[in-house]
């Protein structure tokens, strides 16, 4: 063979065998039960789930979907099983029948944040995370993913709308029974507050206790027959998963999971959310949850 073609022959070769990885067969299933594209690079198949369908402004500038709404779920290989971790951009419309279609396939929901201010319509991201068979992972995530751009938008913006909660009597007394714990009266707002006096956190040797932010809440206005709720649970990676069940199986609209802490250990993961109803009702979804967290409340 003459030099030059050896030499152009010795060039292809690494061309050739790092342009692209073949994609697992288990992986090209995944893509045809989802109907969605994606790619098979260092390992990971990546699935795309761009929000083309909405078009967002952010402070009055129309921005393309790639500019911070384009969502995705991935898997890779584990140790006996995949792995599937992903960041699925909401309406916030969509935002809880997704996350009640998630945890009711047995998947995890471990963050759910905004990632800007003065965008319309408000967009949310929601991390999810699971293991096990390619094939499994797809069947369980796909009545999530079939929801995205298929929840009904509300017909009027939030500050239109209208509601019969005003100022009225609470029975505090059956609030405070029902979630086992007394609160505190605020004006309006009656407000119930639950330490974890079962983390023993610490940070630079001072201990981080309730009054440091450490605690459940849940603070109620309006009145008996006629309620919201807003509040926020302390919770350890463990119990995020039952909690976020235990809110949605009760109606109670998740609004954020983020820290609110960082260098302690265990780490404290945070839950906002917001209800409204009858507000025993309330209590008793909120009871729901603090019975998942921690020393439990006495009945």
């Amino acid at each position: 063979m003459p030099q030059a073609l050896l030499v152009l022959a010795l060039l292809l070769i690494p061309v050739s065998n790092t342009a692209a990885q073949e994609m697992p067969a288990e992986y090209k299933g995944v893509l045809d039960a989802l109907a969605r594209p994606g790619d098979f690079k260092d390992g990971v198949l990546k699935v795309n789930i761009p929000r083309n369908d909405v078009k967002v402004t952010v402070a009055g500038v129309a921005t393309p979907t790639p500019f911070g709404f384009g969502g995705w779920i991935a898997l890779t290989k584990g140790d006996g099983m995949d792995v599937m971790m992903g960041d699925l951009v909401l309406t916030q419309d969509e935002v809880n029948p997704v996350m009640s279609a998630v945890l009711a396939q047995g998947l995890d929901v471990t963050a759910l944040h905004n990632h800007f201010f003065w965008e319309s319509p408000r967009m949310f991201y929601m991390h999810v995370h699971g293991h096990g068979a390619a094939a499994d992972l797809a069947k369980r995530i796909k009545p999530a993913l079939d929801l995205i751009g298929k929840v009904t938008v509300r017909s009027e913006p939030a500050t239109t709308m209208t509601s019969t909660v005003t100022a009225g009597t609470l029975d505090t007394a059956k609030l405070a029974s029902i979630i086992g714990t007394a609160g505190e009266q605020n004006g309006q707002v009656y407000k119930i507050t639950i330490g974890r006096p079962d983390l023993k956190l610490r940070e630079m040797g001072a201990s981080i206790n309730a009054r440091m932010g450490l605690n459940t809440w849940a603070a109620f206005f309006g009145s008996d027959g006629a309620a919201v709720v807003a509040g926020d649970v302390a919770m350890i990676d463990t119990e995020v998963t039952p909690v976020l069940k235990a809110l949605r199986e009760h109606g109670i609209e998740v609004v954020a999971i983020h820290h609110h802490m960082t260098g302690t250990q265990p780490t404290v993961i945070f839950l906002h959310y917001w209800g409204q109803g009858p507000a025993d009702k309330l209590a008793a979804a909120v009871r729901a949850a603090v019975d998942l967290t921690g020393p439990r409340p006495p009945r």
